[in-house]
């Protein structure tokens, strides 16, 4: 199935104003993220770079942000039967955070080869994890089983705009702190991230410029933009765990209109911009985290001599198996 850009534009339902509405309903439960710059990565990029560490989010990633918006948006009712979500990780972590604290139950369907880090934090706030194949269809399945079996309302990872809104208040913060920026890079799987910035990056200085940035081997992003609709992320081979999805039909509408374009990195780039970062910011971020970081350093993008926030997006990290250590 496609979905034409004509067709993917013709409604946004998250606009500034309900980003902002979002950023005071979450508030009393995040972190306001630091921005870290360094000048030896700002050589190295030739760009000055502000680095928005949702590494040190709640959960520790910006998937809090649209999980706890969504949750709190819940009515009442709602509310009482819980919620479930399909997740390779920060997603379903954030959700059974999220949960936690409203006192609501979570069911979160997980790939079986999800990593033992990511398992250990769904468990750790509460959630009940279903374990399914690694295949959006299996997913699917299971979270619909759940919603059968518990009447849960279902809380997308990336397709849902309460999600996309909550997201969106990162780059809120971020350009409130730094109004003086020329462009915003985030990594894009699913696209809640990149579409959250999108919408407040454009409405708050339509002159700034809005970029994700993809594995090369989980390009589907970069794809479905040179193709004018969704193309499914069929086979992703990368590092980078949480960039393995397929856009959805509304963050597509939003990447399709908003974003000026999407670069793609290699894996042996987003571990390279992993341990820099590790290295010069003294932050520890995921592979997911670094891809940004590796797109400026590979020059995907036209930045020379701008200023540019980088949202780090996660910190979740197996330290047994360091990717600059097999």
């Amino acid at each position: 199935m496609t979905t034409p850009i004509a067709e993917a534009i013709r409604h946004i339902a998250v606009d500034l104003a309900v980003v902002r509405a979002a950023h005071a309903r979450i508030a009393p439960h995040i972190q306001r993220t630091p921005v870290l710059s360094n000048a030896a990565l700002d050589r190295a990029a030739g760009t000055t770079l502000f680095f928005k560490c949702e590494n040190l989010q709640r959960v520790g990633a910006f998937k809090a942000r649209g999980a706890c918006n969504a949750v709190l948006s819940l009515s009442d009712a709602e509310a009482a039967r819980g919620v479930v979500t399909h997740s390779s990780g920060n997603h379903g972590a954030a959700l059974a955070w999220a949960a936690q604290r409203r006192g609501i139950p979570a069911w979160i369907v997980m790939p079986a080869n999800a990593p033992t880090v990511k398992q250990n934090a769904v468990r750790g706030f509460g959630g009940t994890i279903r374990f399914c194949e690694a295949t959006v269809a299996a997913r699917e399945e299971a979270c619909a089983a759940v919603q059968a079996e518990s009447g849960a309302t279902l809380v997308h990872p990336y397709n849902d705009w309460r999600v996309i809104a909550g997201q969106g208040t990162a780059a809120l913060e971020l350009l409130t702190e730094f109004p003086q920026l020329d462009a915003i890079i985030t990594p894009v799987g699913g696209g809640g991230l990149l579409s959250g910035t999108a919408i407040v990056a454009t409405a708050t200085k339509p002159s700034i410029k809005v970029y994700g940035a993809e594995p090369a081997g989980a390009d589907d992003a970069a794809q479905s933009l040179r193709a004018g609709h969704i193309v499914p992320q069929l086979n992703p081979r990368t590092i980078a765990d949480g960039l393995r999805s397929s856009l959805g039909d509304k963050t597509f509408a939003v990447i399709s209109s908003l974003v000026e374009g999407i670069g793609t990195v290699s894996e042996e780039a987003i571990v390279h911009a992993m341990r820099l970062a590790w290295e010069k910011l003294k932050v520890v971020i995921e592979p997911s985290g670094a891809v940004p970081l590796a797109a400026v350093l590979d020059r995907a993008f036209a930045l020379e001599g701008l200023r540019v926030g980088v949202i780090l997006s996660g910190g979740n990290v197996d330290l047994e198996r360091l990717p600059w250590q097999t």
